[in-house]
């Protein structure tokens, strides 16, 4: 038999987006338990709208303020108040696929039966440069090895006492926190499982400028969790010594110019691929508009993980985090 399931999530200045999710939820073939968001002090409605969809909801529905409170301290507080054994977690924003829930649980009845499930995200796009981040920036299903997926909080299930005995997630940290959680996890050593089916889509950034804020984010919380000090590295190298390098040797020698070529083809090549998928159905003049926003998005986000990256390590150096917390230096 099947254990009770809670699904938690969190929001702030929601309003425009949380009907989608509520829906995904309602129309789920295994219904949730019961729901539990936890509210960061969103002023644009988002807190009515959650008290209009629980005089309907299918199932119990509780709503929690915590004014300033992260991510991080707002996923702890609603796994805190919920009473299921089995946590399935998702983001605001999203749409939840309607058996992404009952896909997403299903291997816990199973022997041996996992203590961690991590679902799959995909992207849910409205326009052309939407279509390309979201392509670019995310893996595909057949690139995903289940034994070295770490699962992203927008879709995932857990035991409550895995989150308990890890320590919840990092409150500290304010982005790249469900990473940190999934290392503390897979060290402590709880099984993953890797539901393919269970799915939900959500919109990637919708311009540039917050397609930048995001990675310039993600980086800072590379540099507070001292994450991918080794890839960092690289990236530094690629821009700061070996592209100002092959320039220079290219204005002595013309030759040098092919060996930028290739080299701008090793760095892209993987985005590419990952975008001839979407061309599909596209008039030719979409198609060439799409291949030429992919360096430009790739230039712009290792602009943004460079500048980010610095003040995350700056913060960890004056701060730095208590406890104990898992590394990764690939």
């Amino acid at each position: 038999m099947m254990q009770s399931v809670s699904v938690v999530a969190t929001v702030l200045n929601e309003a425009a987006s949380i009907d989608r999710l509520l829906r995904s939820l309602a129309h789920q073939t295994r219904l949730p338990d019961e729901v539990v968001i936890v509210d960061g002090g969103s002023t644009d409605g988002t807190a009515e709208a959650l008290e209009a969809f629980r005089r309907e909801a299918p199932f119990a529905l509780q709503v929690l303020v915590r004014p300033g409170a992260n991510i991080s301290a707002g996923r702890n507080a609603a796994i805190q108040a919920a009473d299921g054994p089995i946590i399935a977690i998702t983001d605001a924003g999203v749409r939840l696929e309607p058996d992404w829930l009952e896909r997403l649980t299903a291997p816990f009845a199973q022997e041996p039966a996992p203590d961690v499930v991590s679902g799959f995200f995909v992207p849910e796009y409205r326009s052309l440069f939407e279509r390309v981040l979201g392509a670019v920036s995310l893996p595909r299903l057949e690139e995903i090895d289940p034994d070295r997926f770490y699962p992203s909080s927008r879709s995932v299930a857990l035991r409550r006492e895995a989150w308990a005995r890890v320590g919840g997630y990092p409150e500290w940290l304010d982005y790249c926190e469900d990473l940190l959680f999934d290392f503390a996890l897979r060290d402590a050593g709880y099984r993953f499982a890797f539901a393919r089916d269970a799915v939900v889509h959500f919109r990637p950034r919708v311009d540039l400028e917050a397609y930048y804020r995001q990675y310039y984010r993600y980086a800072r919380g590379d540099g507070k969790a001292d994450f991918w000090r080794y890839r960092h590295a690289l990236r530094y190298g690629n821009y700061l010594i070996g592209a100002p390098l092959l320039m220079r040797l290219s204005l002595r020698h013309p030759a040098w110019l092919l060996a930028g070529g290739i080299g701008a083809y090793a760095m892209l090549r993987g985005n590419y691929r990952r975008l001839v998928p979407h061309l599909e159905g596209l008039p030719p003049s979409d198609r060439l508009k799409a291949l030429a926003w992919v360096p430009l998005i790739r230039v712009v986000g290792d602009v943004a993980k460079m500048l980010g990256y610095p003040v995350g390590i700056w913060w960890r150096l004056r701060h730095g985090p208590s406890g104990t917390w898992p590394k990764r230096q690939l």
